[in-house]
């Protein structure tokens, strides 16, 4: 019989804004006709923080150019602290960078869409992303550099 102790837990215990940002350039921006160009990145670390919890940080940056100038840079650094335990080491990876950050991203999201309407600007609704599918490039990307390393000493 297996003991409830042994089995994997996972659990969200606290999600919060660890950084918040938005600057706005010029005032000049509000004086023409809105056709923004966005650029959105997204990024994510986790920090071990005690032998149970994880801190993870999911960052979202917005710059947005308008009349070839920024009208805006928006940038959020959502947290959360998850209790793992009794987690396998092959599937901590996965958890800590690409789970968690789903969990945070539409905290993040929303976040993102108040404070650019706090500046006066439109609604900004960003995309659902793809965490798991992100995460398996990120792998790609390090085993290929790592071949390419591994080939180049060789």
């Amino acid at each position: 019989m297996t003991d409830q102790t042994d089995l994997p837990q996972l659990a969200l215990e606290r999600i919060y804004v660890k950084d918040l940002s938005l600057e706005v350039p010029g005032a000049d921006v509000f004086t023409r006709e809105w056709q923004p160009e966005l650029d959105i990145n997204l990024s994510s670390s986790a920090e071990k923080l005690d032998d149970l919890h994880y801190q993870v940080v999911l960052t979202v940056n917005v710059t947005a150019n308008n009349g070839g100038s920024a009208a805006f840079v928006a940038e959020v650094h959502q947290a959360g602290i998850f209790m793992l335990q009794n987690i396998p080491d092959d599937q901590l990876g996965a958890i800590l960078g690409a789970y968690c950050p789903n969990v945070l991203f539409p905290y993040a999201r929303e976040v993102v869409s108040d404070i650019v309407n706090r500046g006066s600007f439109p609604q900004l609704l960003l995309a659902p992303v793809n965490f798991d599918q992100a995460y398996a490039q990120t792998l790609a990307q390090q085993d290929q550099t790592q071949t390419d390393a591994d080939d180049h000493h060789a």
